[in-house]
């Protein structure tokens, strides 16, 4: 397992790629009763597949996630070139229709949260980003004058620009303020070093102590970094934040299943809705192929949502 962590850091994969692929790759090895993968291969892949969707009924994202897993073991780590056509079980696909919110159930929703999880629904919704984009915002990825945000290590390891609410600068630089002081508090204590990105560490000893690269959203609580022991802050973690939308949507009476991922889908579906190119929306969201981006007009009120039902039009109320 230490070799298959060393494999997936050498790639640049996320942190949730990781726990992921460890995940199943150790049921995997458990499955099969502890036998190294060297010894197995084709049969055993496809007992295990087949397991997960007979016996465990495991959906097909999940079934897909298990295969994922196992061909980066075998191609990657034990650098072995499996068989083609493996043959299991496999869940159908579902095609999920994304939750969407109106403006005026954003608004609410916005309006029971307190801060600094408001600050973070306002942005999740004003600049269409993905939960763990939203935690790791750094403060130089903030840019005020120019209205924007840059993700840095998005979905795909891809860096882009999006939009920064207007209304949201002034608590937002106030926010920063208050990072600043408990920042430099940090330091006079002798803490106060984040974790870098890649080897940035090392080409930058100084960089991990500067504001502009401490989390926008830093925990309450100083961590320690395992690998060199220095304590620090690592970001607010994203269950957090889930719980204050599922606490805020429950006070508002909202019955739909409120996530911050729908602030998301509401992003995107707002603007369309409101005229702007798919194109564009496709930018701003990171989305590698605008098919992906056009989901959203299945739920666009002036899309499918639009014809009226004929129970309205020719049918005469009661008198």
């Amino acid at each position: 397992m230490d070799r298959v962590r060393d494999r997936i850091k050498v790639k640049h994969y996320s942190r949730s790629t990781e726990s992921i692929y460890c995940h199943w790759i150790l049921k995997y090895i458990l499955f099969h009763k502890k036998r190294h993968p060297a010894e197995m291969g084709k049969p055993e892949i496809e007992a295990y597949l087949n397991y997960l969707a007979r016996d465990r009924h495991y959906s097909a994202s999940s079934q897909n996630q298990a295969f994922n897993a196992i061909l980066f073991l075998y191609r990657e780590v034990l650098e072995t070139e499996l068989p083609q056509g493996i043959n299991a079980i496999r869940a159908k696909t579902h095609k999920h229709i994304p939750v969407v919110l109106s403006m005026g159930e954003v608004q609410q929703v916005i309006l029971g949260m307190q801060d600094p999880f408001k600050l973070m629904a306002e942005l999740l919704y004003g600049g269409g980003l993905r939960v763990n984009e939203c935690m790791n915002l750094r403060v130089k990825d903030i840019d005020p004058e120019r209205r924007s945000i840059m993700i840095m290590d998005g979905k795909g390891c891809k860096d882009r620009i999006t939009i920064l609410p207007e209304r949201v600068i002034p608590r937002l630089l106030e926010h920063i303020k208050k990072v600043k002081f408990v920042h430099d508090r940090d330091l006079a204590l002798g803490f106060g070093k984040v974790v870098l990105p890649d080897a940035l560490n090392r080409k930058y000893p100084k960089a991990s102590q500067e504001l502009r690269w401490q989390y926008l959203f830093p925990q309450k609580n100083l961590f320690t970094n395992p690998k060199t022991g220095e304590r620090g802050r690592w970001h607010v973690d994203d269950s957090i934040l889930r719980k204050a939308f599922r606490i805020a949507a429950l006070n508002t009476g909202i019955h739909k299943r409120v996530t911050p991922h729908c602030f998301r889908h509401s992003f995107a579906t707002h603007l369309l809705e409101n005229g702007y190119n798919i194109r564009a929306v496709q930018e701003l969201l990171g989305h590698k192929s605008v098919e992906t981006t056009m989901i959203y007009t299945h739920v666009m009120s002036k899309g499918n949502l639009a014809v009226r039902s004929p129970l309205d039009i020719f049918l005469v109320p009661p008198s």
